[in-house]
């Protein structure tokens, strides 16, 4: 199973091809952040169907604070919402699919990544 990252998903729903896979509660608050109000608890119920979601627990805390620590420590950043994604996938030793080149700044922190085409 891959963790598929907000940009995937937002070309799935774009081009009715959906991924299989698992989303982070993270790309379900992004995704859900961008609806109205009229049609988010639909969208909601539908994304909750098709994939798992998976929430933030202790391992991903934990893989967070390590990743944040370190790349501070080298002067790089990463958007949290991001950063949070990616401890998703390395606790849960998940690849993570995902349009967002910034992310093979963490494959040396152990991010299994998969880069999709980004759609224009």
């Amino acid at each position: 199973m891959s963790l598929i990252d907000t940009s995937v998903v937002i070309d799935s729903l774009q081009y009715d091809v959906p991924k299989a896979g698992a989303i982070s509660v993270i790309t379900l608050i992004e995704l859900l952040r961008g609806v109205v109000e009229e049609k988010r608890t639909l969208l909601k119920t539908h994304l909750e169907e098709y994939y798992s979601v998976i929430g933030v627990d202790n391992e991903t805390i934990l893989e967070y604070c390590r990743l944040s620590h370190s790349l501070r420590a080298s002067g790089e950043t990463i958007p949290e919402a991001d950063l949070i994604i990616a401890a998703t996938a390395i606790s849960r030793r998940l690849e993570l699919e995902t349009a967002g080149k910034h992310f093979t700044r963490l494959q040396s922190h152990g991010l299994m990544l998969r880069l999709a085409r980004a759609s224009s």
